[in-house]
């Protein structure tokens, strides 16, 4: 009688099937805490335009100009300075933007006039710019493909933090103690947030580095969809912010509601997004596609309604709110997206050319609001949103179109 040994019975079982690797939560809440503290640095001025142009002797318009050097800042620097950091590890880099912006913000504290604090702001735009391209590119590291709508979900509720918390606590701060102790505070916080990212945050490698030295050449095949992903992105900003920027206006004038009550109203879009965010990582995490084209649609027909409300509060408000909802799962969406289409070697750049695209519809989108506001009225504004939103919306459909039929062949 024959006896089979011990690792032969081993080595006839079959194999369990790998389960997935834990989620990160603690890495990616640490890059949300980044996300907080970089969009809580961007945005401080708008509440403190009244303190900071009485301090600086200048207009409350050049204050909120301080806003737009930031945004154009990451515009013109990102993709420039993420070629120029393509070799250096991507958890120090991470580290080391979040503590410029920790200086820029201080030295903005200290600065003693206005071409001083528009030179912080500049050095800030720098760091931001290098961070939002590297940022979104961790998340993809982080996890498994499948997995890619919750994490960036999870690493953008850092943003949509700072816009209910972040910016309402900094504009408390400075109305009760001064614009300049703001400044200071928020700074110690970064500081403090770069020393919880070095701790918390799991080193990734440099796909990107190790490709180009492995001798990977030629052209990579997934830039065509990113270039689709980032038109998109721009297109979609920009609608937005043409109509957003002058919402405040709008809600009053058009739609009825009381000036006393448009905070409220706006903190309440605020919770809207956020609850678009908590959807995008639940729902719609494994269908992010899917999740992608109702957000598009759903926003783009809240804005009608909005618009075609105007005189009727309730179903205007209604409207608003599931707009913001809507709108709360764009940026994750379209991230998600983002990182499906490119390939691993060019996410970092791709990140940048996004940021690029997402910054650019920001500012050309306020431009093109203010100039249609001026020449034809506020009216107009909403069906602007819904057209550009109807040129991102093909755009997508074509290129997730494209791709079945690439892979069906």
């Amino acid at each position: 009688m024959t006896s089979s040994s011990p690792s032969s019975a081993r080595a006839a079982e079959p194999a369990k099937p790998s389960s997935p690797p834990p989620f990160p939560w603690v890495g990616l809440i640490a890059l949300a805490a980044g996300t907080f503290l970089s969009v809580t640095g961007e945005m401080i001025p708008t509440g403190l335009l009244p303190e900071m142009s009485t301090s600086l002797g200048v207009t409350e318009s050049q204050i909120g100009l301080l806003v737009s050097v930031f945004a154009f800042t990451v515009v013109l620097s990102s993709t420039a300075l993420i070629h120029l950091t393509r070799r250096v590890p991507r958890h120090a880099l991470l580290v080391a933007v979040i503590v410029v912006l920790g200086v820029s913000t201080g030295l903005g504290a200290l600065a003693p006039n206005y071409e001083l604090l528009v030179a912080t702001r500049v050095l800030g735009g720098l760091a931001h710019g290098v961070f939002w391209a590297v940022v979104g590119a961790y998340a993809g590291h982080l996890v498994p493909k499948e997995q890619l709508a919750r994490a960036v979900s999870v690493t953008i509720a850092g943003g949509t933090l700072a816009f209910v918390l972040g910016v309402p606590l900094s504009t408390a701060l400075g109305h009760a103690l001064g614009w300049r102790l703001a400044f200071g505070v928020l700074a110690a916080a970064m500081l403090l947030g770069a020393v919880v990212v070095w701790w918390k945050l799991p080193p990734v490698g440099r796909e990107e580095s190790h490709a180009a030295a492995s001798g990977a050449t030629g052209r990579d095949p997934s830039i065509v969809p990113v270039a689709i992903v980032c038109i998109a992105v721009g297109v979609i900003m920009a609608g937005h912010y043409a109509f957003y920027t002058y919402i405040a206006p709008f809600l009053i004038g058009e739609v009825g509601v009381p000036a006393g009550q448009l905070s409220i109203l706006l903190l309440v879009y605020g919770v809207a997004g956020a609850i678009g965010l908590i959807l995008t990582g639940s729902v719609f995490a494994r269908r992010a596609t899917t999740g992608l084209f109702v957000a598009l649609t759903v926003s783009a027909a809240m804005v009608s309604v909005l618009s075609l409300s105007a005189g009727w509060l309730p179903g205007a408000l209604v409207a608003f709110f599931l707009w913001g909802t809507a709108f709360g799962m764009l940026p994750p969406l379209m991230q998600t997206r983002l990182l499906h289409a490119a390939s691993p070697r060019i996410r970092d750049t791709a990140n940048a050319f996004y940021t690029t695209a997402f910054n650019t519809g920001i500012g050309g989108g306020s431009a093109l609001g203010a100039l249609l506001l001026a020449e034809i009225g506020l009216g107009v504004l909403p069906w602007v949103y819904v057209c550009l939103a109807v040129v991102a919306t093909s755009l997508l459909a074509a290129d997730v179109l494209r791709t079945r039929r690439r892979e069906s062949v």
